[in-house]
């Protein structure tokens, strides 16, 4: 038992899933106006300390640590002063309104316009463990540090049912995460108008399952005809049909025993948003459905969820509907594939990182929307992180990368 324990730590730490306790807050207020608050500042202090201290944590579990990446950050040039805010958003597969929250990430520098990042999160395995609560979310704190002190505003959604929301999580739901992430820009617009900012060139970024988020939200940018200078992503999960393919189908002995965890929020996500009611129950097996229930609704930890599940995928699903995936027609993973990220000819200079140790998003899953849009004359590009980069090292590797390059956009 103390082995098995050991091993699940591990890979809970792996994917990014920090053991807390869950707490559901209450339902979010009804509100049609954008409403933003003062958290605190960043200094300069503190920015260093992220860079070192913190980013030890980050890589706590990986292939690489913060001294592989020791002199590769620039150094802090700016406090800067962090707003939550909330905002008015819909569900556009259900026509409902809601509420979101998000960050918006203010140098403190005295200039009254600046570029603007967009960064769209990872998964996470708590509901505060987003950008509007900055202090929970490393990745959150490596942007701000990378990004923000050296002049970047920088604004981040939650995504819905995360932060204030008070609807389930929309777990690789596309037209709701679009949303969320283009009603966030907005809401950032009122506040940088509040404080007298204008508001310059635009770029995004995003790690896993943000990578994901980011795919989508630049092509509903470009459909739009919002420019954006660049974008760049880590570890994208652009197919999340062909990646669950991959782990049903394809198990690996590396794989994650989390994987059959993020399946089901998966799959409850889109039995309440697409909305396919009984989904969860006819695929999920009966002795794991109320704990993947409870993991989805923020009840269970991940810790307690694998203890009272299986590793294997093909064990943790019920054999007929299994069967459904074989010709694929079947509603669920018809959604599933209209979730794809990457199929259609981008405009935007776009940079793709993948690590060669990623054992989350494999390889040829990470430069397959390269290779599309390649094939498409589009300008992007998938770049490796390294033999020995995971996912975790990838996104690491991608912040030192990316901001120089965005830099260069400053400069035309």
């Amino acid at each position: 038992m103390k082995t098995r324990l050991f091993i699940l730590f591990a890979w809970s730490l792996s994917l990014g899933f920090f053991i807390v306790s869950c707490k559901k807050d209450e339902p979010a207020p009804v509100q049609q106006e954008v409403i933003w608050q003062y958290i605190e500042t960043y200094d300069l202090q503190k920015l260093n300390t992220i860079l070192n201290t913190e980013l030890e944590k980050f890589l706590v579990s990986s292939t690489m640590h913060a001294a592989d990446f020791q002199g590769q950050f620039t150094t802090p040039e700016f406090p800067v002063k962090l707003y939550r805010v909330t905002y008015p958003t819909i569900v556009p597969e259900l026509g409902i309104s809601t509420v979101a929250s998000g960050l918006v990430a203010i140098p403190d520098n005295g200039r009254d316009s600046m570029p603007v990042i967009s960064y769209q999160h990872g998964t996470v395995a708590a509901k505060d463990d987003c950008p509007s609560n900055p202090n929970t979310s490393l990745e959150t704190q490596l942007m701000i540090a990378q990004y923000a002190s050296h002049g970047y505003i920088l604004i981040g959604a939650d995504m819905i049912g995360l932060g204030v929301s008070d609807q389930p999580h929309a777990d690789f739901v596309r037209l709701t995460t679009e949303q969320a992430c283009i009603d966030m820009l907005s809401a950032a617009d009122t506040v940088l108008k509040a404080q007298k900012i204008k508001k310059g060139p635009l770029f995004l970024h995003g790690w896993s399952q943000g990578g994901w988020a980011t795919m989508t939200f630049l092509r509903k940018l470009e459909a739009l005809e919002i420019r954006v200078a660049a974008a760049s992503t880590a570890c994208a999960i652009a197919d999340i049909f062909a990646i669950m393919d991959r782990w049903i189908y394809n198990p690996q002995p590396e794989d994650s025993p989390a994987l059959p965890g993020f399946m089901a929020n998966i799959l409850f996500a889109y039995e309440y948003y697409s909305p396919l009611p009984g989904l969860t129950a006819s695929a999920i097996k009966p002795e794991y459905y109320q704990a993947s229930k409870d993991l989805y609704e923020w009840k269970l930890d991940v810790m307690s969820f694998l203890l009272q599940t299986t590793f294997k995928t093909r064990e943790f699903f019920r054999p007929e509907f299994l069967l459904t995936r074989n010709v694929g027609n079947a509603p669920f993973w018809q959604a599933l594939d209209q979730a794809q990220a990457y199929r259609w000819l981008c405009q935007t200079p776009l940079k793709m990182y993948y690590g060669e140790a990623d054992i989350v998003t494999p390889v040829y899953l990470s430069t397959l929307p390269a290779t599309y849009q390649n094939q498409m004359g589009s300008k992007t590009s998938a770049i490796s992180a390294g033999a020995k980069a995971d996912h975790r090292a990838t996104f690491v590797y991608s912040l030192i990368l990316v901001k120089p390059w965005f830099d260069e956009f400053l400069k035309k």
